[in-house]
């Protein structure tokens, strides 16, 4: 039998060296694991991320224990009343059911090798588009790996860039990390192009 314990050590390592790469939001999904295994997970993640003041967020409407949820398109609606909840969006239909929410992610910005198949891609033109009619912030989710990405994504109107495969495939997480969100303040100091006002900043 496989422990599951140990089966998810390298999870929490690579996310440890993420944060020491300047990583300060993670989005816990596991879903398939049981609860009581999916709220331990998360508190091993938040004793790693309270040491930088960073946010753990759950995906699903339980936030284990915490204050902030990442919800599906498909649902629930209204959200629940936690402290953070986000959304993952893709196209203005589902920007416009957003009632409550803090924040949204976008995806597929360019085709991911995690979700294969999944999209079409919104590219920096089509993601553009959609955060100058988002009601709230906006994170570019899907494909993002390189820091000519990671800037074209802040230059479309992002106010955060979401990364999965890049950091979870590195061999070695913290520079992968040091080297996407060194990219990330740089694009974020640079003069920006006017979007539309947003509620809920974060």
């Amino acid at each position: 039998m496989t422990d599951r314990r140990l089966a998810r050590r390298p999870l929490v390592e690579v996310l440890a060296a993420a944060v020491s790469g300047g990583v300060r939001w993670v989005v816990l999904r596991e879903k398939d694991l049981p609860r009581a295994e999916r709220l331990a997970l998360a508190a091993e993640l938040r004793a790693i991320l309270g040491d930088v003041g960073g946010t753990l967020v759950v995906a699903g409407p339980d936030p284990l224990g915490g204050d902030a949820v990442h919800l599906p398109a498909a649902g629930p609606y209204p959200p629940p009343r936690v402290g953070l909840v986000g959304r993952s969006c893709h196209d203005r239909a589902e920007l416009g059911r957003l009632t409550t929410e803090d924040y949204v992610t976008l995806s597929p910005v360019h085709p991911s090798s995690t979700k294969p198949g999944y999209g079409p891609p919104l590219h920096p033109r089509g993601l553009a588009e959609l955060t100058k009619v988002s009601p709230v912030p906006v994170l570019a989710l899907g494909g993002i790996e390189t820091p000519d990405q990671v800037h074209a994504c802040v230059q479309a109107g992002a106010r955060g860039v979401a990364v999965l495969g890049a950091v979870m495939r590195a061999d070695d997480p913290t520079e992968t990390a040091t080297t996407l969100t060194r990219a990330f303040a740089a694009a974020a100091a640079a003069p920006q192009p006017p979007t539309a006002t947003t509620r809920g900043a974060t």
